[in-house]
């Protein structure tokens, strides 16, 4: 049951940072065209060619996206904090496994719960700095350049993602404490779903 819970929340932050991700692409591809939009309908044969028409191109506000790099940079570092729980819960985080496959069961559940726990605790601090951060960012009403948003904004966005997967790295570092004292298995290993 609660298991349920933590692999909903971590599929619901995944698809949440699937639909910003997927919005951060449709962003940039409409930026990129319109910067060689932009940039064609400034050639000089063109402008000779069809001077009305570049011009009422231009004033229709072909051009790339303002911010679009602030925007992206904002969004980016929710999306890497989003899709953190789901490669927790399922175990899909690259694994290199020369050494570690030729130990036992217990020794590759002690070395899981290891890890598991210092990434927890990467999480938590990981966290608990962005909050600082947060606040100094509120504390000194940092706007980005551009658009002129507050900064803290995307921190802000970042910390949600970050303590659910700081959560969600505790869970199963908890987890994987259990498998190592029962001897059963208890979560995924290597992404085969949870």
């Amino acid at each position: 049951m609660i298991h349920d819970l933590f692999r909903w929340l971590a599929r619901a932050m995944a698809i949440l940072g699937g639909v910003v991700l997927t919005a951060l692409i449709l962003l940039t591809c409409v930026s990129i065209l319109g910067r060689s939009g932009n940039t064609i309908l400034h050639f000089d044969w063109l402008e000779q060619l069809a001077p009305a028409l570049t011009a009422r191109l231009l004033e229709a506000g072909i051009a790339p996206v303002p911010g679009d790099i602030e925007v992206t940079e904002a969004g980016m570092a929710f999306v890497i904090f989003a899709f953190l729980p789901i490669c927790q819960i399922t175990g899909a985080h690259a694994v290199v496994d020369i050494f570690t496959s030729q130990l036992g069961v217990r020794a590759n559940r002690a070395l899981a719960f290891l890890w598991e726990a210092l990434f927890a605790v990467a999480l938590v601090v990981i966290a608990w700095k962005l909050q600082e951060g947060m606040a100094g960012k509120m504390r000194y009403g940092e706007t980005t350049f551009i658009l002129q948003f507050p900064v803290w904004w995307s921190y802000a966005a970042s910390l949600a993602g970050a303590c659910v997967a700081a959560v969600v790295g505790i869970y199963v570092a908890v987890m994987r404490g259990v498998e190592l004292m029962t001897g059963r298995a208890v979560l995924a290993d290597g992404g085969s779903g949870a």
